[in-house]
């Protein structure tokens, strides 16, 4: 199964390291970034964990993550496959960048790079993400990566006290590109 897969721009999708910690941990800083992590990232330790974590889910082939990155190699966001279910052939997706990166196309070329290579290197057919309603840059990426919006949750998610509702897209193998 390939790691790496080059896009367009110089950009790579690749593995997340440990070297990427504090590139994380100053994404993660950024107001509304705290809600995408599945725990606090308030250190660079913190970071260092998020990705073992990561690390441990490919190994088990529970989840795949990959840092997009610049030509460099530096981080500039994530994107990542999981709740895989081999029965049906689906996953969700999910993705983020850090504020340097936003408005440049680093998610959207993130996300159809994984989608292409979940319907490649996994055999999967459907692909699902949501987003917030109200983060219309979400929404952006998710169209201009090929996902069709198909509904709207109603107050799916709670952040400190208020409900939002989520737009969910799809996107299938059998779709035409992007």
């Amino acid at each position: 199964m390939s790691d790496r897969v080059q896009l367009p721009g110089g950009l790579a999708l690749r593995p997340w390291e440990t070297t990427d910690a504090p590139a994380i941990r100053e994404a993660f800083a950024e107001p509304g970034m705290e809600r995408q992590a599945d725990a606090p990232l308030a250190t660079v330790s913190d970071a260092e964990q998020w990705v073992r974590r990561r690390q441990d889910q490919w190994d088990r082939r529970a989840a795949f993550a990959f840092a997009v990155a610049d030509t460099s190699g530096a981080a500039l966001g994530g994107v990542a496959v999981s709740g895989l279910d081999a029965r049906h052939a689906t996953g969700w997706i999910s993705y983020w960048t850090g504020s340097a990166a936003r408005g440049r196309g680093v998610a959207t070329l993130g996300c159809r790079a994984l989608a292409d290579w979940c319907f490649a290197e996994l055999a999967l057919f459907r692909l699902e993400l949501g987003h917030r309603t109200n983060n219309p840059a979400s929404c952006r990426v998710a169209l201009a990566a090929g996902f069709a919006a198909e509904g709207v949750q109603r107050q799916k998610l709670a952040y400190d006290g208020v409900r939002y509702d989520v737009e969910t897209h799809a996107r299938l193998a059998t779709d035409p590109a992007p």
